[in-house]
């Protein structure tokens, strides 16, 4: 199994950063992406970012393109979101999650490991 751990969340303005963690730990050689997803109360978990370990590749949603930064230290097995010029509407619970696959990470069915989410507020 691979676990996973968040931490970073918190309360920030409008127009402010958060740098969120994604801690991976056991058999992390079963992980080649980790994507991020946030869910706000009564919607969906949505797609934000993704990116495979060797951090070739990353992947962003159209809504946080520009703003939000993935990165990955594979000496750390640690992934990371830099979130910048935050909007009310990013208020969410973010969730990293682990894939064995490389492309098509905007979809949950690809994780097969979640952390247990970090809550990010952002006030107008």
């Amino acid at each position: 199994q691979v676990q996973l751990v968040e931490s970073g969340g918190g309360l920030v303005q409008a127009g402010g950063s958060l740098r969120l963690s994604c801690a991976a730990s056991g058999r992390t050689f079963r992980s080649y992406a980790v994507g991020w997803f946030r869910q706000a109360p009564g919607k969906e978990r949505e797609f934000v970012t993704a990116i495979t370990w060797s951090g070739a590749s990353t992947f962003y949603a159209d809504s946080v393109k520009g703003r939000f930064t993935v990165s990955s230290d594979n000496a750390k097995n640690t992934v990371y979101l830099q979130m910048n010029s935050l909007k009310p509407e990013d208020t969410a619970v973010y969730y990293c999650a682990s894939s064995r696959w490389s492309t098509g990470l905007a979809g949950t069915d690809l994780y097969d490991y979640w952390g247990q989410g970090t809550q990010v507020t952002v006030s107008s």
